[in-house]
């Protein structure tokens, strides 16, 4: 399995956007403060932050004896540039095209 492939199954889960979600909001979360935000075992939940580590999308320290996920929102980016970007260009190009066309008529 590709990188790409990973980012789109961990992000096929509505858990696991949640979960990403929350690391937006407010990064460096312990296991026990992501399962207090969802109705899952402790178990359910690593399972799902497991997903999310193996396609970089969390990145986990250590501080003392507590683990820290962090969001890493580089993979996103990555499928963005490829997959989303693109296809809005020529959009995009063509707005300003006509911004520009209405700005010259009198």
């Amino acid at each position: 399995m590709n990188d790409d492939d990973r980012v789109f199954k961990a992000l096929a889960d509505p858990t696991r956007r949640f979960l990403l979600d929350l690391l937006f909001a407010r990064d460096g979360r312990t296991l026990t403060e992501l399962e207090s935000e969802l109705e899952m075992t402790r178990f359910g939940v690593a399972k799902h932050l497991k997903v999310l580590e193996d396609a970089d999308l969390v990145v986990t320290r250590r501080s003392g004896r507590e683990k820290l996920h962090f969001l890493n929102p580089v993979p996103i980016r990555s499928i963005h540039d490829r997959w989303i970007d693109k296809y809005t260009e020529r959009q995009a190009a063509a707005l300003t095209e006509l911004k520009e066309e209405l700005e010259r008529e009198p």
